[in-house]
Order: C-alpha cells, then sequence, then structure tokens
C-alpha cells in the first residue's frame, strides 16, 4: 500500500507539472497549436478504425520506418526493448533465442502481437515468438498498453503490437538491396521491391536471408524469409489487399551455460555438453506461413467496413537429449488456424462513433513426438489432435460533445468451446484542456484462455496438459497524461497502471515429479511509466523512457518438514513476481546532419529481478523447498552510424553492447554429469548468458 500511495503522489506532481506546461505554453501561443505532431499522429490499432492519439484513451507507443532506420536494433524485439513499459526477454539473445514481448510486468502470453492485424501468437504456447518478423519487412508499429480484450479477445491483457508491413506508393518505385556482415559469423541479405503495375493494382516483394555461428557453442541461426502484399488501391471506394509471408528457420539450443572449468562429457562417443554450452544436440525449427485477405472501405461520409480472412500453418519442431540417459525425444507440433472478422464504422451524429464487430477462429493441434533412446534413434510415437473454435462479438461507442472531453464505452461477448462464454466491458474518457494536452483514463476487463499444449500436451516424463483449465480473468486500469509543447519540440508522457489476474495458470510438481498446469491462485502490478522526447535542437533529439513496476504473484513455496516424510509440503505465499524488474530505462540520443549522417546512441538500464525454484533436499526423496534466486542489474551501451552517399547509397556500422556487459536472462539447473563418481548428481544454478559486444557492418542500395 505504501508503494502504491508513493506512486499516486509522483503520478500527481507529474500531472501538475505537464498541465502547468501545456497551460503556459498555450496562454504564450494564443492558446492553440498547429503542429502539436505526436498528439496528432493516426493510430488503428487502438480502435480498429484511424484515431489520432489525442483521441484514445490507452497510453501507445508508436515506431516508425524513420525510427527503425535509425536504430542499431537487429530484430523487433531489440527495437522495442525498454520502451516505456515494454521488456523484451530472450534465453540468452543467442541466433535462434525466442524472442517475447513482455509490458507491464505481465507473462508474454498476455501480449498479443499482429501482423496487418492477425494474430501471430502461437496457439500452442499462447505468446509470440518476435525474432521471426524481418524488420525490412516493417513500416510501423503501434504498441497500444491496457486492456485489448474488448476488440482482441483472448490474451490481449496487457496490451497489443500491431506490425504494420509495407506497401506500394503510387507514382513511386521502390527498390532496396542491403548486405552486412559482422561478429560471430553473421551475414545478412535483404531486398525489397514495390510499385504499382497498372492503375490501382500494385505490390510490394521482400525477401531475406540471414545466418550466424552465435557467441557460443549450439547457438546458430539459419533464417529465410519471404513476403508479397498484392493491394487494390481505389482510395476511400475500396481497398482490396492480399498479403502472405513465409518464414522457414533452424537454429541450435545451448541452453544454460555451464560454470566455468566444466569438462566436455560424452555418452557413447558423442559429446553432450562442454563449457561453453549445457547443450550440444538439442536443436529446433519453424516453418510458418500467413495469408491475409482484406477488404475494406469508407462508401459513404457516415459508414465504414473492414472485412478480413486469414489462414495461418505454423510448424514447430524441436530435437531434445538428456545428458543424465542419452535418451530424448522429437517433437512436432503444427498449428493450423482459419479464422474471419469484419467491423462496420458507423457515425451517426457529429462527434458520435459506433463500431460493431464479429470475429470466428479455429484451431486445428497436432503433436507428433517420438521417444528416443540411447542412441538417439526412434523407439515410440505419439500423436495427439484436439480442435478449438472462438468467437466474439462486440460494440463499442465513442462520442466527443466538444473538443475538451470525449468518452468511450464497449462490451464484447466472447464464446470459447473449451470454456463457455464470457463478457468484456470497457471504459474510457479524455480530457483535452488544451489543443495539446491530453489526460486519458481506461479500465477494462481482460482475459486469457489456455493454451493448447497447457490443454493437451501428452503426458511424458517431464509433464502433461491439463483439459480442467480455467481462462485467467482480471481487470487492467491505467491514467495517462500526454503534452506536446514548444512547436512540438518536447514531447512528455506519464502514466499510472494496475492489473490483477485471477487464476492464474501455473505448471506444479507432483509427487511423482511430473508438471502439470493448474489455476493456482493470482497476481497483480501497480507501475509508472515516465518519458518525454526532446528535439530536434541543432541537428540532435533526445529521447528518455523510464518504467517501475511493483509485481507481485502469489504462488506455492515449498518448505521442508523433514527427511522421511514423502509428501511435498507447501503454503501459498504472496512475494515478488519472477523475472519481473523494479525498474527499467532506456535513452536515445540521435544526431541527424544535413549532409545525410545519422547517428543513434542507445543506453539502456535493466534493474534486479528474482527467481525461484522447486529444489529436492534429499537425491532420493520427493521432499523439496524453494530457493530464491536473484539476477544482478546490468547496463548496455549499443551505437550506429549511418551515412547516406550519391542518393542512392546507404553505409552502415553498428555495435551492441559496446561494454561488453555480461549479464544473465534466465536461470536454470544444471547437472555436471563428468564428477558422477566424486559429487553424484551435482546440480547447480545457472544462467542464460546475454550477448557480449558484437559489431556489424552493412551496404545497402535504395532507389
Amino acid at each position: 500500500m505504501k508503494k502504491i500511495l508513493k506512486l499516486l503522489i509522483i503520478f500527481a506532481v507529474c500531472l501538475l507539472i505537464v498541465q502547468w506546461s501545456g497551460y503556459a505554453v498555450a496562454a504564450q501561443e494564443g492558446g492553440s497549436q498547429e503542429n502539436a505532431v505526436m498528439l496528432e499522429a493516426v493510430i488503428v490499432t487502438a480502435t480498429k478504425t484511424p484515431e489520432k492519439r489525442r483521441d484514445i484513451p490507452n497510453s501507445v507507443v508508436i515506431v516508425d520506418k524513420k525510427d527503425i532506420q535509425a536504430s542499431g536494433a537487429k530484430s523487433v524485439g531489440d527495437l522495442l526493448s525498454n520502451e516505456l513499459g515494454i521488456d523484451w526477454r530472450t534465453r540468452g539473445n543467442y541466433g535462434g533465442a525466442k524472442e517475447e514481448i513482455k509490458i507491464r510486468g505481465m507473462e508474454s502470453n498476455a501480449t498479443q502481437v499482429f501482423v496487418n492485424g492477425v494474430n501471430v501468437n502461437s496457439p500452442s504456447l499462447g505468446d509470440a515468438d518476435v525474432s521471426k518478423i524481418p524488420l525490412n519487412n516493417i513500416e510501423r508499429i503501434e504498441v497500444v498498453k491496457g486492456s485489448g480484450s474488448l476488440l482482441y479477445g483472448s490474451g490481449a491483457m496487457a496490451g497489443t503490437v500491431n506490425i504494420i508491413t509495407k506497401r506500394p506508393q503510387k507514382d513511386k518505385m521502390v527498390l532496396k538491396a542491403e548486405a552486412g556482415y559482422g561478429s560471430q559469423n553473421t551475414y545478412r541479405l535483404s531486398a525489397e521491391q514495390g510499385m504499382f503495375l497498372a492503375g490501382d493494382f500494385g505490390y510490394y516483394l521482400t525477401a531475406g536471408r540471414s545466418e550466424t555461428d552465435g557467441f557460443r557453442d549450439n547457438s546458430d541461426l539459419r533464417h529465410n524469409d519471404v513476403s508479397l502484399k498484392l493491394v487494390l488501391d481505389k482510395k476511400e471506394a475500396i481497398d482490396i489487399s492480399l498479403y502472405g509471408d513465409y518464414v522457414d528457420r533452424t537454429f541450435g539450443l545451448p541452453g544454460v551455460k555451464p560454470p566455468e572449468g566444466t569438462r566436455d562429457y560424452y555418452r557413447s562417443g558423442v559429446k553432450f555438453y562442454n563449457s561453453e554450452a549445457s547443450s550440444l544436440l538439442n536443436k529446433g525449427g519453424d516453418k510458418d506461413g500467413h495469408l491475409v485477405l482484406e477488404v475494406k472501405g469508407k462508401p459513404l461520409k457516415s459508414l465504414g467496413y473492414n472485412l478480413k480472412g486469414h489462414y495461418a500453418n505454423m510448424d514447430g519442431y524441436n530435437y531434445t537429449r538428456y545428458e543424465s540417459t542419452g535418451k530424448g525425444k522429437e517433437d512436432w507440433v503444427t498449428n493450423q488456424v482459419l479464422g474471419a472478422d469484419g467491423s462496420l464504422d458507423i457515425h451517426p451524429i457529429d462527434g458520435a462513433t459506433l463500431l460493431l464487430g464479429g470475429e470466428y477462429k479455429d484451431f486445428d493441434w497436432k503433436s507428433q513426438s517420438y521417444g528416443l533412446d540411447a542412441s538417439g534413434s526412434p523407439i515410440s510415437e505419439t500423436t495427439t489432435k484436439a480442435r478449438v473454435f472462438t468467437k466474439g462479438a462486440f460494440a463499442e461507442g465513442q462520442y466527443r460533445p466538444s473538443q475538451y472531453w470525449k468518452a468511450l464505452a464497449g462490451v464484447r461477448h466472447e464464446v470459447n468451446s473449451m470454456f463457455g462464454s464470457e463478457n468484456l466491458p470497457l471504459f474510457g474518457l479524455i480530457i483535452n484542456p488544451f489543443d495539446t494536452t491530453a489526460f486519458k483514463i481506461n479500465h477494462g476487463k481482460h482475459f486469457l484462455a489456455p493454451s493448447l499444449n497447457q490443454l493437451f500436451w501428452p503426458e511424458d516424463a517431464m509433464g502433461r496438459g491439463n483439459p480442467d483449465l480455467k481462462p485467467e480473468i482480471g481487470w487492467h486500469t491505467d491514467v495517462t497524461a500526454e503534452q506536446s509543447f514548444l512547436d512540438n519540440k518536447i514531447f512528455m508522457t506519464v502514466s499510472y497502471f494496475h492489473w490483477n489476474v485471477d487464476d492464474k495458470i501455473q505448471w506444479v510438481m507432483d509427487t511423482t515429479g511430473v508438471s502439470s498446469p493448474i489455476n493456482l491462485a493470482g497476481y497483480k502490478a501497480d507501475g509508472l511509466e515516465a518519458g518525454v522526447r526532446i528535439g530536434p535542437y541543432y541537428d540532435f533529439t533526445l529521447a528518455l523512457n523510464y518504467t517501475y513496476t511493483d509485481a507481485e504473484e502469489e504462488n506455492r513455496a515449498y518448505t521442508r518438514q523433514d527427511y522421511t516424510t514423502p509428501d511435498i509440503r507447501y503454503a501459498l505465499v504472496k512475494r515478488r513476481a519472477a523475472y519481473t524488474p523494479d525498474h527499467q530505462f532506456k535513452g536515445d540520443l540521435i544526431y541527424r546532419s544535413t549532409i545525410g549522417l545519422t547517428m543513434t546512441a542507445t543506453a539502456r538500464y535493466m534493474s534486479d529481478r528474482v527467481m525461484y525454484q522447486t529444489e529436492k533436499i534429499t537425491t532420493t526423496g520427493v521432499n523439496t523447498k524453494t530457493v530464491t534466486y536473484t539476477l544482478d542489474p546490468y547496463w548496455t551501451m549499443d551505437l550506429k552510424m549511418e551515412q547516406r552517399l550519391y542518393k542512392h547509397w546507404i553505409l552502415s556500422l553498428s555495435g551492441n553492447n559496446l561494454f561488453d556487459k555480461a549479464y544473465d536472462t534466465y536461470l536454470a539447473t544444471f547437472t555436471d554429469r563428468s564428477k558422477a563418481s566424486t559429487d553424484p548428481g551435482r546440480t547447480v544454478m545457472c544462467g542464460y548468458p546475454g550477448a557480449g559486444r558484437s559489431i556489424f557492418a552493412g551496404v545497402a542500395y535504395e532507389f
């Protein structure tokens, strides 16, 4: 409660400062400002219709192609890392490491990621691996924080990330080819080309290939991607687009880094691990394809429509070997998603908007698993299939009676074939005392259906699914102030947020040592986000972002009773949420000269994070206890320089983690089998190390 009061006091002070600044500037300039670019930016994701930022009750993050070009980011996760309220997570930053986006301390499956309005989260896992999405295909990214379940259904609890891909421009032909090489034998090739072929018909094509050996053993990646967007653009009358993409990736899974001095370990002449990687054999792969047909238009001034049909086929592969026995398994998981959605945008009177829509999705899930013997040969096969469908209908009304305020309210009725129905209301209020000021309040109910793996995973030595799970349900509230002044040379945003989740789904271990997901309890968080963008002044722009998150989870804590009692003893306790940092900071300093030189320096800070591990007390019994581990805080520094030459050529040089800071992203146990003779079953906690210093140079031709 004390932390919440402190946050409220800080937030109130920030509101007063922002309001005073807006009043002073408005008074100085006669009460209006025509060039408030940040508040006038148009966003589609928040309401499924184009709305100015000042008219949206949510806190938002906007990243356009200029921001992407100026950054030294290698991926979508890297690009968004430590933006206001956003945390980028990987298991070690190696080549094929899965990249998760977490917003405001929630788990990654509480953030829904869309490409051109279509969800790309894995139905198997519930979250999205944004490392699969190539940067060269992106025109713009819109991050809308707060409950999004009204418009987007399950999983949009922390927020939504909508990635909008490039499309052709009339009277302009785009051609760009890019190549680069850097540390860890990393190279990237990409090409894109777009134009209107005849009249209103055009296309945009992208392709890319990248490879890296990674910064430690078995951390390699081979990635290929291609996308095509076809458009028939007749302006407001009708706009038809057909978008398709395909990604093919293979990668190593090195696991944690063992302690210094770990010796190479062999079984039957096969090396299983060394001092760099706890696994030299584990591999993974993805083959994902999406197809989206969208038809939209505004035939009347008071009526607009948007219709969409989509299909996705996502194949995931994992090859796993256990150093304890040499045995393992191969898994192929296939998700096929077929869906359609549509909405009507109605303007019955001036200042009023009514959005009506519906959505249907059909999920086909298949898991095919092969058990492997000690030599790596298949010895058994298990195939499990499941089918789930969801459908939802929503209505959202907006009304702006004057230039000073606007109200929003809506409700969604969601039906899930596994869990029945859920009603999801949302309320919003925007106050605009000045043209350059927006005060926003957003309050909505959210829910998250269990993933298909959590429901149907076939039982093996490690775990099993639970078809009796209930969805997670809760509320998300945020209050935001946004202020633009000095001819938009300064833009400030401050947000306070609170969310809670009931019936949290957690994997827990039973007395046989097998893990299964259950609805355990809940968790919640309070937090503060503050950001400022200053410039350009003398060709310099400075952006500073700070996020504070106080997240608490309710979970099982295991305590030792004695060394002989076979029962696992535990109690429900409230504790700091695992892997959630209290403090995050990001600073960007950008220099853009009149001679085509752009330089960007980026500093990031991550505070400490805690992790809880259930450990056996004895090597033979099932007695357990819960131990807390802490990951140290760290700073990183990145730098990118880009120079445009002779109009068409672009030279770039980027350096990541320039000070070669060592840090860990996650923790897991490692058992050194090579010391079995002197210390049987020796197990220690080790980290997934973040990548050290790397350099990358590129050249591009742009026409």
